[in-house]
Formats: C-alpha cells, sequence, structure tokens
C-alpha cells in the first residue's frame, strides 16, 4: 500500500479507504440481535482484508444504518494504534440533536475515540450556517475534541461548488470528502482550495458514482484501454497530488483487488494518461461535435434559478456521457434521482419540459435553441422508475 500526509492532519493515509456503506446489513437502525452472523463474518472478513492490504482507514456514517454498530464488534479487538477510523454525522438545526446522533456514533463504534469526525453532507448554505453559527454543531465537536474524543473534523459534501469553497473558506475543517473523478471534474478548485489550506482530500465512491466501472461498457472499456476504466479513473485521481484517498466501498474482501493494479502504475502516470485522455476526449468530440464539447456548460443556470427547478447541467451532463461513452445505464440511475435524492441530489428532471418556457434562464448560453429538445430527449432516454439514495431505499 502507498501512504500519503493526510493535510494537516499529519496522518499517513493510505491511497485506497475502506468506505462502510455496502458491507451492512441494513440501511435502517435494526435490533443487533437481528443481524444475520454470516452478513456480520463477510463484514469483519473485508476489514480484515482491507488491514491485510495496509487499508487501515475504515470510514462509515451514522446514516449507514448497522454499519456502524456491525463494525463496533470488531474494531475494539484491533489495535487501536494501527487504525484510522472515521465517522460522519449531519448537521442539524438543533445542537442537542447533533450531539444525541454524534454520542450514538461513538457509542455503536466501541471506541475511546476517533481519529476523524465528518461533517456528513455540507450540501446547502443552511446546512455550513447550522455548523458555525454561536451554539451550532462545531461548538459540540470542539467539545468532543477536548475531551479526547474526536481528533479531527472535515465535512462531506454533494454539493455545489460554491458551497464546498465556502465551507472551505471557513478554515474549521481539517479534510473535506467529495466528489471528483474523471467524468465530473468540476470540484477541481475546491480541491485547490483544500490545498492551499492543508486540508486532507478525500474523494468519495469513485468507481460508482465515476461512472459504475465495475461494470463499464464495452466502448468505454476500449477507449480505456490497455488499462479497466476503473484503472484509468483510480490513476487519473491520483496522479494528482492533491488527492489523498479515494473510497472503495467494498461489500466484500475481495472488491478491493480490482483496484490494486494502480500501485504499480502510479510512476507511469505520465505515459499512461495522456494518450488515454486524448481518446476519450476525441471520442467525445466526434459523437457530440467540438462546439459542444467545449461549451455546453457556458451559461447554465443553477437548478433553483429554473422554471420547474429543472436540473438543466447535471441533465446535459449524463446527456453527454451516455451519447460519449455509452455511459446510458449510469445516466439513467443518476437521472431518475432527480427530484428524490432531496439536497443529495437536487433539482426536477426533463418530465415537463414541454411545458416550461426557459428562455430568460438560457439567455446566456450559446446553445438555448438547441436545449430545450436535448432536455426532451435526455427524459426519454433515461426516465424509469424513480430512484432513492441508498439510505432511502
Amino acid at each position: 500500500m502507498l501512504y500519503r500526509r493526510f493535510g494537516r492532519t499529519n496522518l499517513a493515509m493510505p491511497v485506497f479507504s475502506c468506505g462502510g456503506m455496502r458491507y451492512q446489513f441494513s440501511w435502517q437502525d435494526v435490533p443487533p440481535s437481528t443481524i444475520p452472523a454470516e452478513n456480520q463474518r463477510n463484514l469483519e472478513a473485508t476489514i480484515q482484508r482491507a488491514l491485510d492490504l495496509g487499508i487501515n482507514h475504515i470510514e462509515t456514517a451514522r446514516g449507514y444504518g448497522t454499519s456502524e454498530v456491525q463494525l463496533g464488534k470488531i474494531l475494539p479487538r484491533l489495535p487501536r494504534e494501527k487504525l484510522i477510523v472515521q465517522t460522519k454525522v449531519g448537521p442539524r438545526a438543533n445542537a442537542r440533536d447533533f450531539r444525541e446522533n454524534l454520542e450514538t456514533s461513538l457509542q455503536n463504534l466501541g471506541l475511546d475515540y476517533i481519529d476523524l469526525l465528518g461533517i456528513h453532507g455540507i450540501n446547502l448554505p443552511e446546512h455550513l450556517e447550522q455548523v458555525l453559527r454561536p451554539g451550532g454543531c462545531l461548538e459540540v465537536v470542539r467539545q468532543f475534541q477536548a475531551q479526547g474524543r474526536i481528533r479531527f473534523v472535515g465535512f462531506s459534501t454533494h454539493g455545489s461548488l460554491e458551497v464546498i469553497r465556502q465551507a472551505i473558506a471557513s478554515d474549521v475543517f481539517d479534510y473535506v470528502n467529495l466528489h471528483w473523478y474523471y467524468i465530473n471534474q468540476q470540484n477541481w478548485p475546491a480541491i485547490l482550495d483544500a490545498h492551499a489550506r492543508d486540508m486532507g482530500v478525500f474523494i468519495i465512491s469513485p468507481a460508482d458514482k465515476g461512472g459504475m466501472l465495475y461494470n463499464p461498457p464495452p466502448r468505454l472499456s476500449q477507449l480505456c484501454a490497455p488499462l479497466s476504466p476503473m484503472v484509468f479513473n483510480d490513476l487519473f485521481c491520483l496522479s494528482h497530488p492533491q488527492v489523498h484517498t479515494l473510497s472503495v466501498g467494498a461489500a466484500r474482501p475481495s472488491d478491493f483487488e480490482a483496484h490494486l493494479e494502480v500501485l504499480s502504475l502510479l510512476n507511469q502516470a505520465e505515459t499512461l494518461l495522456p494518450p488515454i485522455v486524448a481518446r476519450l476526449e476525441q471520442a467525445a468530440i466526434e459523437r457530440l461535435g467540438a462546439d459542444w464539447y467545449h461549451t455546453w456548460h457556458h451559461g447554465l443556470p443553477p437548478y433553483h434559478h429554473t422554471p420547474g427547478e429543472v436540473n438543466i447541467p447535471t441533465i446535459l451532463w449524463l446527456w453527454n456521457l451516455a451519447q460519449a461513452y455509452d455511459l446510458v445505464d449510469y445516466a439513467r440511475m443518476r437521472y431518475n434521482l432527480l427530484g428524490n435524492g432531496g439536497h443529495w441530489f437536487p433539482g426536477a428532471n426533463a418530465a415537463h419540459v414541454d411545458q416550461l418556457d426557459l428562455s430568460a434562464c438560457l439567455a446566456k448560453s450559446p446553445h438555448r435553441q438547441a436545449i430545450p429538445a436535448i432536455l426532451k430527449s435526455a427524459h426519454q432516454l433515461f426516465a424509469g422508475a424513480a430512484q432513492k439514495r441508498l439510505s432511502q431505499a
């Protein structure tokens, strides 16, 4: 395993982390006695395999159902000084509710302290305000830190770039969990902000949210050769020294294996990546057109400034991925979260675009004439059963 200094925490962070959102028994809290022994054995085998590989960062959240409770059955038996344990707790308007959830998390894990606490889901300005205001969630965290129960505090986010940069600029966080990978690079300015403040940078779910790369379409596999799409994406992310660790949301011990090839390739990134990136860009241009490829995102309104709150930037991004790389299944999965994902995936889909006048909100777009028809086509291609986030399923 390779390790990188996790910003000002000075923790030696493995470049892959063991994410705790897929091996647990239930996404809801259930009595521990109802957790099947077979599921617990699988979880413990997954943790042991991670440790055998040198992946000593174990990451979970209060919102991951039974994950914390199940980890609490194995983590106290392991050498504490060799572990980096992280959980995440969502902000609350009432700091007492936040404190209660935080106490529950620590009790579930069965540890005297955790190394990293993430404020889970600073996605909207009001979430950041709930953390930073006098008497807010951060004051609770500082009390736990003073008691030696939490070492470092960060935040996770699915929010807009503006919100992420505001949270980083507050300079109260030691690290950030955020989305950034080849198919979605819009948060790069936030990563540079975090680097400037010596914050740790943790990339959320690059294999799944980065394109469902455990099962890539043939076209994407061909374009990424000689690497698999997942190895290419891992290498792309880790070739940037500002990125410290990638989450592997392992459901079973074997899920780590496909990522390990990257470890021997990092010193070849400058040779391996450019021809693949050039091939991906050319393939996208051939299907989308050079003008659209380079300018599609110009002048687009945020969803909350759009009639019907249609999330035009996200829909066009998904359309591009489907057209350029045949990432249709991925696009469908993400598209059908619109209207069902709350602040984690905000805005509406294009079901009613024919009934909306988008002319004013698209006035600054060079593609204002073409976009309504593309939105309609996207809905026809992607629409299906409404999706929910895993924690809501």
